[in-house]
């Protein structure tokens, strides 16, 4: 059983989903003379030579007979010594693999065989190939999975009126899927199989997607049994915010700033993505919030990945609440906290935060450390919410239970942010359980990117570009992805490129920032880039978010073919601040691979969010694009949000039926789905 365990199977239903990676066709044999290059067959014949070979390399090489009297030449390059005693002369063998032509005619390398007995019937399903682990072999599997069918629960969890619907749209059982999937008949597509477009692999999918669409839903309905501060909408301190930040509110930003707003006056807690392209505005939205939290008598918490991006909160909050001050007379004490302060301003910030002196508190990831204790959290914003793990969150969030509501459930509202745009299925999904606000617009006076692709022979074309960039007045990004030599990837690194641009453009200022340096440092930099005093800066991609330089007019991003679309989309996102027309250089190597090359692709086209996540999630899959693997969100195994995302809208609805009319049928469908899914969703 440990090592089942090793593959996530802890129980009998956990083998029932335990589901082949591939299948392989042993319900036939073929015979040599029928053999051609690239089949992958099966033969059964008998050994009649069996050396081991020393050139041109150590090899072991049988030859196996058929009843027609045609060798096929079986050869290995790594095998052991009960290999060879399994293919001793006059053993007859049933062998499976890809046919190749070689020297002295048709053979196979490294194929599967079996020893059989005469007239042994052949199988009369195909063959599935499971994943497996070291000392688990795909005999024993399938004799655990065969010992499953006999003992697991194979009942239908879906009523009989929502089964005929599905059943409408060519789903077929539970039990018959299973079957379908773990032996299917020798006349299904090996194709379909492979790539689960079969109806049982739709039926899993479907019943995975339901499962976890009736997860969520539940704990957003939990959420609202859950105590939390009622917030009065707060007129006279976002009166004075927005009187004082010298801008106008998008239309867009009004319209997600009444939506978290009413969220604030509920009597449970928000828990709302707020979702906007990169230079839409998210960061106002958040401070209303806060100040709709903090003249109500409570604490703001806002939390960032990064120093950079924390740093960029807290002395943009930290301009405008000074200018609120002289209109409201109201002393808004604003606290910062981050690993890298000294001793004195972190206990400075502690006690602040823990008398409720300091209303709102930004920082990192040390907001969510044990010495931090809050006088009254009612609000945490956490922006570039993917970037955190589950527990970092969770962490965060209970110290607003600390509010003195001894036995009674309590949680502080929760605003999540990111500018990372999420596409719809992936929003269906992973975020069912959380309501979206998308910032759809972007401020006026912003000029659309031009996207250049470069390639790296043409550098010296791409260098005259900063020149000429940074001499007229502007100033211009450098990124390159690593910071120090690495022999696997031969790829300019920043310090070495800082050396250069140094040597290269006597007359400027370069300067230099990444994510190994001091935070002092990095701070040092990038407030002398702010005020133009650096013209040129080379950077890694710490840049990624949270700088905001409106001067800044070009980025060159080095071996842009290695970097995801999102991470391409961020950086991109640095320039177009202002109102000079702005530029991103795409450098790249040649021999670009597949891959590479539709990135780049997608890039140049398109400087849609949307249109560029939706493109990602194809690429990478929701997990790596998200950061869900990290969320406590119950992962999909089965399930494709590009393939299924027909099947998701009929979960969906699936499961608002269920949820109303069939509580017994909804437990049961969670028990097989959902029984070993953390409990943690979305904190």
């Amino acid at each position: 059983m440990a090592n089942l365990q090793k593959l996530g199977v802890f129980d009998v239903q956990g083998l029932l989903h335990h589901l082949p990676l591939r299948y392989i066709d042993e319900t036939r044999i073929t015979a040599i003379r029928d053999l051609r290059t690239g089949d992958s067959v099966q033969v059964e014949g008998e050994i009649v030579h069996n050396e081991v070979t020393y050139k041109p390399r150590k090899a072991l090489v049988a030859k196996l007979q058929d009843i027609g009297g045609q060798q096929l030449s079986l050869r290995f390059f790594h095998f052991y010594p009960s290999q060879i005693s399994a293919l001793k002369v006059g053993t007859r063998l049933r062998v499976f693999g890809e046919v190749r032509g070689g020297f002295f005619g048709w053979e196979m390398v490294h194929p599967q065989f079996r020893s059989v007995k005469d007239e042994e019937p052949i199988v009369e399903t195909l063959t599935p190939i499971y994943p497996t682990t070291a000392g688990l072999t795909q005999g024993a599997l399938r004799k655990w999975i065969k010992w499953a069918f006999a003992h697991g629960d194979l009942s239908e969890t879906l009523p009989a009126a929502q089964y005929k619907k599905v059943k409408s749209d060519n789903l077929p059982s539970y039990a018959d899927s299973l079957q379908a999937i773990h032996h299917p008949t020798p006349d299904a597509n090996l194709r379909d199989l492979d790539e689960r477009q079969t109806p049982g692999w739709r039926r899993l999918a479907f019943d995975e997607l339901l499962g976890q669409q009736l997860s969520m839903r539940q704990h957003y309905a939990r959420r609202r049994t859950v105590g939390t501060p009622a917030f009065k909408p707060a007129k006279t301190l976002i009166t004075a915010l927005l009187k004082n930040i010298g801008f106008p509110l998008t239309g867009a930003q009004q319209r997600v700033a009444l939506e978290i707003g009413r969220d604030l006056m509920q009597p449970y807690p928000m828990q709302r993505l707020l979702q906007g392209d990169v230079g839409s505005g998210k960061t106002v939205v958040a401070t209303m919030a806060a100040l709709q939290a903090i003249e109500n008598g409570w604490q703001a918490a806002i939390m960032a990945p990064t120093e950079i991006l924390a740093e960029q909160h807290y002395q943009k909050m930290r301009t405008w609440l000074a200018l609120m001050q002289g209109v409201t007379n109201t002393e808004i004490n604003i606290a910062w906290l981050s690993g890298s302060q000294s001793k004195k301003d972190r206990t400075a910030s502690l006690v602040a935060i823990a008398s409720g002196t300091a209303q709102l508190v930004v920082g990192t990831h040390a907001l969510f450390q044990e010495a931090v204790v809050f006088a009254k959290l009612g609000l945490v914003v956490v922006d570039e919410q993917h970037r955190f793990g589950v527990q970092q969150r969770l962490s965060l969030k209970n110290k607003g239970e600390r509010n003195g509501h001894p036995g009674k459930a309590f949680s502080p509202h929760q605003l999540m942010m990111s500018a990372t745009p999420i596409p719809r299925t992936l929003s269906m999904s992973y975020y069912a359980d959380l309501d979206v606000s998308v910032i759809d617009e972007l401020p006026p006076g912003r000029t659309p990117i031009a996207t250049k692709l470069v390639s790296d022979e043409r550098r010296d074309e791409v260098l005259n570009r900063v020149r000429d960039a940074c001499m007229t007045g502007s100033q211009a990004y450098w990124v390159c992805p690593l910071i120090e030599e690495s022999e696997v990837l031969q790829l300019q690194t920043a310090t070495n490129t800082f050396a250069n641009m140094q040597t290269t453009f006597p007359d400027l200022h370069v300067g230099l920032v990444h994510g190994r340096m001091k935070p002092a440092e990095k701070q040092v930099v990038m407030q002398a880039f702010s005020q133009g005093d650096i013209q040129l800066l080379v950077a890694t991609t710490v840049i990624e978010v949270g700088v905001d330089v409106p001067n800044a007019s070009l980025m060159v991003i080095e071996h842009a073919e290695r970097m995801g679309l999102s991470q391409l989309h961020q950086l991109r996102g640095r320039v177009g601040r202002g109102a000079a027309k702005s530029a991103c250089i795409l450098l790249y190597q040649n021999k670009l691979s597949d891959t590479a090359r539709a990135r780049l692709k997608i890039i140049y086209e398109s400087n849609d969010g949307f249109v560029i996540a939706q493109a990602d999630l194809n690429l990478r899959g929701p997990g790596e694009m998200m950061g869900v693997r990290q969320s406590g969100t119950p992962m999909l195994k089965i399930a494709d949000l590009t393939r299924d995302a027909d099947l998701l809208e009929i979960a969906q609805s699936t499961a608002d039926k269920l949820l109303q009319d069939y509580p017994h049928e909804v437990e049961h469908h969670l028990a097989r789905w959902m029984a070993k899914a953390a409990e943690l969703v979305k904190v």
